[in-house]
């Protein structure tokens, strides 16, 4: 079955299935949307499950360069929302201090691996790049909840001068929200680099797929004059306009299905996980996985003061897997704490996909994941068991 066909399937099953989710009739499936929506927030979230599974073209803004056709393209595992191995990719310059910059005046770093004939617009890694990075897309359940989290409960959990003394100093990254202008806390993207879903979905508009639109109007093709770039998409900018009748942009759509999108249960636990899990808690990993956080007070029912049980503190911390690329409120080694919830259902790991298992991603953290690297090391192999078979219900 193509990714088309499983995402077809998948909207039917929504549309089929929103009676049942809404008075807890069964329990809840890869995809779904938040229990409890009400019959027009479902129908934003099935307007933003269409707009996930069209495949754009160039006479819709597709391109000039681009790496994907469609979003579901790239988030598809265990369903529309999730995950994929295709990876986009970012280069930079390893100055001889260590720290790197962009490898292009116009400071981007993203450079697309695809472009529309004739291919005049195909962005090339400059040759004095010298790192290249990869980065595999970031599952979205559970999206809306993550959204409604506070600022402040967030940064409540920093300590950028490790004041405590247990060798974390995780810290919030500080960005401008582009609808508002306002400095909020980015929590989403592998560098924390946006602060809402609007944002998120409006950057990978433009960026994966090339289509601009009101948050980020003008195309991107790295290296391209601006000459050229007219030749090869005379289309123009914005290209995500609004839809005649509902007043609603591609980027709104993105919004509501990625807001609705309901997290992923965790798997029943036996007293092996349950073990597992007080292990995890011991050797520090929680410290950075922070097991459940709490949306902020508010007016709709289904983000209004809810546990997020996502496991991750949504800061940035240098464990030793940064990608070298500095983004945004990120340096070249800091990447945010990617959240556990849905952990089961993905594969590969790591920001570049890099971890073909648990095990393995584990055994690659390092800097401020040290300590608890080693602990993990220490365990004996019914200690080890039970904390994979803790994170294998995740």
């Amino acid at each position: 079955m193509t990714v088309l066909q499983r995402g077809v399937a998948a909207a039917l099953a929504a549309a089929s299935a929103f009676a049942g989710v809404v008075t807890g009739q069964r329990p809840l499936r890869p995809g779904d949307p938040l229990p409890g929506i009400t019959p027009v927030e479902f129908e934003e979230f099935r307007l933003g499950l269409d707009d996930f599974l069209e495949v754009e073209t160039a006479g819709e803004g597709l391109g000039p360069a681009f790496n994907g056709t469609s979003c579901a393209g790239c988030h598809n595992v265990p369903a529309i929302g999730g995950v994929s191995p295709v990876a986009e990719v970012r280069a930079a310059i390893r100055r001889a201090d260590g720290t790197s910059v962009p490898a292009v005046e116009s400071g981007e770093t993203l450079f697309h691996l695809f472009s529309v004939p004739n291919h005049s617009c195909q962005p090339v890694i400059p040759p004095q790049a010298t790192v290249v990075a990869r980065r595999v897309p970031i599952p979205l359940f559970g999206g809306g909840l993550v959204e409604a989290i506070p600022d402040e409960a967030i940064r409540a959990l920093e300590d950028p001068l490790d004041l405590d003394r247990d060798g974390i100093s995780g810290r919030a990254a500080i960005v401008a929200d582009l609808a508002t202008g306002e400095a909020r806390v980015g929590r989403f993207g592998w560098k924390a680099q946006h602060p809402t879903l609007l944002a998120f979905g409006a950057d990978a508009y433009r960026n994966e797929m090339g289509i601009t639109n009101e948050l980020f109007p003008k195309e991107l093709a790295v290296g391209i004059a601006a000459e050229q770039m007219r030749v090869c998409d005379p289309i123009p900018d914005p290209e995500d306009v609004r839809e005649p009748g509902t007043g609603r942009r591609g980027i709104d759509n993105f919004e509501s299905f990625m807001r609705f999108l309901a997290p992923l249960d965790r798997a029943p636990m036996d007293e092996t996980a349950r073990t597992g899990e007080r292990l995890f808690t011991a050797i520090g990993c929680a410290a950075c996985h922070v097991p459940v956080m709490t949306t902020g007070p508010g007016s709709n029912p289904l983000f209004n003061r809810r546990p997020v049980p996502l496991f991750s503190d949504l800061l940035l911390h240098d464990v030793g897997t940064g990608d070298g690329i500095p983004q945004a409120a990120a340096e070249p080694g800091e990447i945010r704490t990617p959240a556990l919830w849905g952990l089961r259902f993905r594969r590969p790991l790591l920001h570049d996909g890099s971890a073909s298992t648990v095990e393995e991603a584990i055994l690659r953290h390092a800097g401020e994941a040290a300590r608890s690297r080693r602990d993990f090391g220490r365990l004996d192999d019914p200690g080890r068991a039970a904390l994979l078979a803790f994170l294998g219900r995740l």
